[in-house]
């Protein structure tokens, strides 16, 4: 018996919105990389994009357990000497919820072609408004 693999054209993707109002960063983020993935589906294939689309709605209400919200510190480099800039998860928090959801996501997914190809799929905002409601988008319950 040989192990099948959904080709491309047989892919169905749908649409989910997940709320992150008062949800654990971690948990919820390892469920939406999951999803983006594919792996809750029975035909899950490792080397194609066969996840479903996620919209993630109220992105500033996500929160960390214990002081993680005082120590967690988001790094990049400009690329000069010297260059690393640092910016607290409040901070973060305040100015751009958005990439906190989306560094989480990102970190959980293949380093590769294809980990870039299912970013794509995951749409995030900062409070309870999207422009995704001619998708039909379920609500997703985590």
């Amino acid at each position: 018996m040989k192990t099948y693999f959904i080709k491309s054209s047989e892919i169905q993707k749908k649409w989910y919105v997940v709320n992150a109002d008062g949800k654990t960063l971690g948990r919820l983020t390892s469920q939406i990389a999951s999803i983006l993935r594919g792996k809750h589906k029975p035909t899950y294939t490792p080397h194609a994009d066969m996840g479903d689309n996620v919209i993630v709605v109220n992105a500033e209400k996500v929160r960390l357990t214990g002081k993680k919200a005082d120590k967690k510190v988001y790094y990049r480099h400009t690329g000069y000497p010297g260059g690393i800039k640092f910016t607290s998860f409040n901070d973060m928090i305040k100015n751009k919820p958005e990439r906190v959801i989306e560094m989480a996501v990102k970190g959980m997914l293949p380093h590769n072609r294809l980990g870039r190809a299912i970013m794509r799929h995951l749409k995030v905002y900062r409070g309870p408004d999207h422009p995704h409601q001619a998708q039909q988008p379920e609500p997703l319950e985590l």
